[in-house]
């Protein structure tokens, strides 16, 4: 027997955590995931566990939210952080830690962009 492979080409920023769009259960993985990155108190709302696409557009929002927190907290840390009595070696360390989780989001943000796009493909 011969199986044909077709191949979905997905990002490459497709998160792992999500199955290949198409594939059995993969709407679930990927509300599974992005359930993971909003606020706890929001994942139970019907209307998000519904609609999977509703869901990631508030995952979206939410990522944007985190990354503006993430660029404030870098961008005033070198002016903010001696006032506090801080070290200069935790102050170089914190603003090694706030660029390195502004990249992270950053990409968690091109993640759920690509899982948002493919779940909207799929509702229509």
């Amino acid at each position: 027997m011969i199986m044909t492979i077709t191949s979905t080409r997905i990002s490459p920023d497709w998160p792992c955590q999500v199955k290949t769009p198409g594939s059995y259960d993969w709407e679930r993985s990927a509300a599974k995931w992005l359930r993971e990155l909003i606020p706890a108190r929001y994942a139970s709302y019907p209307a998000l566990i519904r609609h999977p696409v509703l869901l990631a557009r508030h995952a979206q929002i939410q990522v944007q939210q985190e990354i503006r927190v993430a660029r404030t907290a870098l961008q005033t840390a070198r002016a903010e952080l001696p006032v506090l009595g801080l070290p200069e070696s935790v102050i170089e360390h914190t603003i090694k830690l706030y660029a390195a989780e502004l990249m992270q989001l950053q990409h968690i943000a091109r993640s759920v962009r690509a899982v948002s796009e493919a779940l909207a493909g799929r509702s229509h």
